[in-house]
């Protein structure tokens, strides 16, 4: 019997340089999910697969035909994969879901797999300091904003909003090390409110709790039980993914 095998990756920012540069990360992340796809029982897209995504009723931003094409005959042969919204592209519709396949959620997602709890959510807004941005969530994501902002041309709208993300993508400071991992009491990399929220969350009764967000892979032990808070890193530099299966968590880099 083939072992069960759960993956999940955050902050690729499908969008976010230029042409030549966004090509050769695409056909990276479409061999990742080649590579995958036999063994994968689900699949977790923790937030911020394109850096900007904005759906209309009708329209759907240009590109990224070699990953949503990858995706949709991975749902097709059998495979869950749930999609979690990022701050960068929170604006769904129904076409990934409808044409697509996936599975979307709202914020986070609570589960079970192999008898473990899972609390999985992209982060943003969890940061001390926070408070804006948590401001300007509550306002992008109003359906009646969104209502009026549709009302703007496609062409018009995708290109403020492109603008607009570009300029407040979350910037890591230290990419020196791929994978950093810690024990019980210690502040973990620019975590702020993110690793408190975990460990709340792990005193409720969850065994992991999975996040992106931050552009840089964590994994921290927590309490005695144990449990886990990780981050997954990023598909812009560091090319990291969590796997879990028969009861382990790893956090891997992909090569290839």
């Amino acid at each position: 019997m083939t072992e069960k095998k759960y993956y999940f990756f955050s902050d690729v920012h499908l969008g976010l340089t230029a042409k030549d540069e966004e090509k050769a990360k695409e056909l990276k992340l479409v061999r990742f999910l080649e590579s995958i796809r036999e063994d994968a029982e689900k699949i977790f897209i923790v937030g911020d697969l394109f850096d900007c995504w904005i759906e209309y009723r009708r329209a759907v931003p240009k590109g990224y035909y070699r990953t949503l094409a990858r995706l949709n005959e991975i749902v097709e042969q059998g495979v869950e994969i749930n999609f979690l919204p990022g701050n960068h592209d929170f604006w769904l519709n129904t076409y990934l879901r409808d044409d697509i396949g996936l599975k979307l959620h709202n914020d986070f997602l609570e589960t079970e797999l192999d008898g473990k709890k899972f609390y999985i959510t992209h982060g943003d807004g969890l940061s001390k300091g926070d408070i804006g941005y948590k401001i300007i969530k509550k306002i992008l994501r109003n359906r009646f904003n969104q209502f009026l902002y549709s009302l703007i041309h496609p062409d018009i709208g995708l290109w403020l909003a492109q603008g607009s993300s570009k300029k407040s993508r979350l910037k890591t400071n230290d990419n020196s090390r791929i994978i950093e991992s810690y024990s019980d009491n210690t502040k973990a990399h620019g975590s702020g409110g993110m690793q408190e929220f975990a460990r709340k969350k792990i005193s409720e009764g969850f065994d992991y709790v999975i996040m992106g967000h931050l552009h840089k892979a964590q994994f921290i032990e927590i309490g005695s039980k144990p449990a886990y808070y990780i981050t997954l890193g990023d598909w812009i530099t560091n090319y990291t993914y969590g796997v879990y299966s028969n009861g382990s968590f790893e956090i891997k880099r992909f090569e290839k």
